[in-house]
Order: C-alpha cells, then structure tokens, then sequence
C-alpha cells in the first residue's frame, strides 16, 4: 500500500466515467454529494462543470483493478 493517497477513477462506484466516484473516495464523502454538485454546478455555470468533468476523466487514471 502506498504511503499517500492517490486520486483515481473508480470502477466500482461509477456511474459515468468514475469521477464522481473516485473523488468521493480521496475526498471520504458520498458520491452522491458530488454528483448533486456537478449537476448543480453544471446548471449554475452554463456547462463549464462539464468540461472540468471531461479533462478529469481524460486526465485522472483508472483505479487498478487489483484494488
């Protein structure tokens, strides 16, 4: 085991890419919080949310499947 936390993708809490998933489990909050948020966010600035969640899916690895 690593000795820091490492941001990624989740694959077992995931409901599009695994953003929302992998945030909520570096952050230690539900993932269903962060979803509200990017939905609300999403409305609140125009869709400008939702380029933040593509880079984050493009740019954040995958967790391991091993994990």
């Amino acid at each position: 085991m690593s000795p820091y936390k490492q941001l990624t993708r989740s694959n077992h809490s995931r409901m599009l890419a695994g953003v929302c998933g992998g945030l909520g489990e570096y952050l230690d909050v539900d993932p269903t919080i962060l979803r509200l948020a990017f939905a609300f966010g999403f409305f609140a600035t125009g869709g400008s949310v939702f380029l933040v969640y593509i880079v984050m899916a493009i740019v954040v690895p995958a967790e391991p499947l091993n994990a």
